[in-house]
């Protein structure tokens, strides 16, 4: 056999037994960010597992949601704005609120020159499955929406406790934006996540910031929160 046939015979091989990976100018396949069961796992630092998020959503108080009379989220032009000015340094590193929120969830991060605001970067969605480029397409959801925090009593809380759970990491999660708008102020008997792979961390972070805050919840929704974290397995 000629030195080119026993070459090409020795590429066929190769090929035939690691893949794509040996031909010429090829390379292995390489991860970028977080799997798609990665980010299905994802929850803010403070949130608890799932057997304790069970035994909180069992200990939360059932009580008919309150009215919304008095709240108004928006801050400009003299409103109200109860729960504060959005995203405040509340833990006073320096950094806003969003700002962390953004750097915590998004891979490939960076930010502005000389400032912590992050300017690019992608986010692996959790509650569609979908992978995001670009900043402006993303929001930050407030997993226990503040008007249902509002609903449960925030309406006779001290401003600054407002404030601090507004801007609560543990209640904070960077999404699609258009996502977040569809859900809107809906609780979990109104509305889950698209991706049926982040239903019990879903729950599992919305029944830790109930419990925090000493939130009731309703038959409906402890009903919907019950069979989100039946997936937990």
């Amino acid at each position: 056999m000629t030195r080119r046939a026993t070459t090409a015979l020795t590429t066929a091989l190769t090929v035939l037994l690691t893949g794509c990976a040996a031909l010429p100018g090829g390379s292995p396949a390489t991860s970028a960010g977080p799997s798609a069961a990665q980010a299905a796992q994802r929850v803010p630092d403070g949130t608890p597992d799932a057997a304790t998020a069970r035994t909180r959503l069992a200990q939360l108080r059932v009580a008919a949601p309150g009215g919304l009379d008095g709240y108004v989220r928006d801050c400009d032009d003299g409103a109200a704005c109860v729960f504060g000015r959005p995203w405040v340094d509340v833990d006073g590193d320096g950094c806003d609120q969003r700002s962390q929120v953004l750097a915590r969830d998004l891979t490939g991060v960076t930010r502005k020159e000389g400032r912590c605001a992050v300017n690019s970067g992608t986010l692996l969605d959790p509650y569609t499955g979908e992978t995001v480029t670009g900043v402006s397409k993303i929001q930050i959801d407030h997993v226990v929406p503040l008007a249902e925090m509002w609903r449960g009593g925030a309406g006779s809380w001290p401003a600054e406790r407002r404030t601090a759970a507004a801007n609560d990491l543990r209640n904070l999660v960077a999404v699609q934006g258009k996502v977040n708008q569809a859900k809107g102020d809906r609780t979990p008997d109104e509305w889950m996540p698209p991706n049926p792979a982040y239903a019990c961390a879903y729950a599992r972070v919305y029944v830790g910031v109930k419990a925090i805050y000493d939130l009731p919840t309703t038959d409906p929704e402890r009903s919907a929160l019950d069979r989100a974290l039946a997936t937990c397995g």
